[in-house]
């Protein structure tokens, strides 16, 4: 039986585990590959600033998804600052596979520079305060997991009267883009390359797309 409810405190160290392989088989599935690291940027900080706005899914028992939201950029440090917290924290560049990755990151930064090209970034715009990140494990892909945690935390925003939503995928996650379409997700800006990620070798690109909670 699959339910889907809000965060607990005690649901950390299952949330954690799941954080390391949910993402498995996707193009992001791994950023630097050091799962703890990872975390400090792209879950902890919603549990300890926003935890009213995580939501899991959970089968016989058994966490199998989990949707980390914020209604408001107030709430949060930004991605840059907490991924620079990260890596003084961790000593990530100390870690080969880290350092690989955030040199290819500036040297990928420095090349769109030279292109005059956009680069992944975060959303700012009033319209779409808030924002989500979303993983369901291979495992319970197509149970209605994703949909459900989606749906809450949209009528969860609608209620603290919050204009909108935005996410940022990549636009090679083709069955995340359908989703979210699904979902009444639309793109928005440009299709740009996000620096230091290779999916199969090549780069991948940051589609973002946005919502109001009407």
């Amino acid at each position: 039986m699959l339910t889907v409810r809000t965060y607990r405190s005690g649901d950390r160290p299952a949330l954690r585990e799941l954080f390391a392989y949910a993402g498995n088989g996707s193009p992001t599935e791994s950023l630097w590959g050091d799962p703890e690291s990872e975390a400090a940027v792209y879950l902890d900080p919603y549990l300890d600033a926003v935890p009213g706005s995580v939501w899991l899914a959970e089968r016989d028992d058994r966490l199998v998804g989990y949707l980390v939201g914020c209604p408001s950029p107030e709430l949060l440090a930004g991605e840059d600052a907490r991924l620079a917290a990260a890596i003084r924290q961790h000593r990530l560049l100390k870690n080969p596979a880290a350092r690989r990755f955030l040199v290819r990151s500036v040297r990928d930064l420095a090349v769109a520079k030279l292109r005059r090209r956009g680069t992944a970034g975060e959303l700012h715009d009033e319209r779409w305060p808030a924002h989500l990140h979303l993983n369901v494990a291979e495992t319970a892909r197509g149970s209605g997991a994703a949909e459900g945690m989606v749906r809450n935390f949209l009528s969860q925003l609608k209620q603290q009267g919050v204009a909108g939503c935005h996410l940022q995928t990549v636009q090679e996650n083709e069955r995340a883009v359908r989703f979210f379409t699904r979902m009444g997700f639309t793109p928005h800006g440009e299709v740009v390359p996000v620096p230091g990620v290779r999916h199969h070798g090549r780069p991948v690109h940051q589609l973002t797309m946005v919502r109001s909670t009407e």
